[in-house]
């Protein structure tokens, strides 16, 4: 079964946000805020990784390590047929996390974070002067209501 072919039941999706909050989370305390065993999460969360629901886990950093950092959404426009070239060039920029291609009057949107506001400055710059970046359109995060990772 492929992942468009994985139906999600009710307790999937509850099970996955649970993973959301926190992918640590023994299965033991997952199992009880569903009211299941302990047995049966563990092999939905094996039936969900096999069939590709759940690809991986990754981290969140801690408010406290995140607090003071300028965080950015890059909005990118790229000459015709240069995006790939350009979006190797911005793989390799350690302060962004997210690239992502987009339709409308960007071609790619970036998220990026930086330690502060003149290395963020300096990551906009590199970006623009990359080869077969048009121009770049930016927006600093001024605060996150709420994130669901």
């Amino acid at each position: 079964m492929t992942t468009r072919e994985a139906v999600l039941d009710r307790i999937d999706r509850q099970l996955i946000a649970l993973l959301r909050e926190n992918a640590r989370s023994p299965t033991a305390a997952l199992a009880r805020r569903l009211g299941l065993s302990r047995t049966t999460v563990q092999s939905r969360i094996e039936r969900l990784e096999r069939n590709g629901v759940i690809a991986g886990y990754s981290i969140r950093l801690s408010a406290s390590r995140e607090h003071g950092a300028v965080h950015a959404y890059i909005m990118i426009t790229v000459n015709p047929h240069q995006a790939a070239r350009v979006a190797t060039e911005i793989r390799k920029m350690s302060e962004v996390r997210t690239l992502e291609s987009v339709s409308g009057a960007f071609d790619l949107i970036a998220i990026a974070a930086a330690p502060s506001v003149p290395e963020m400055d300096a990551l906009i710059d590199a970006i623009g002067a990359l080869d077969g970046v048009e121009r770049t359109q930016s927006s600093i995060v001024l605060s996150t209501k709420f994130d669901r990772g």
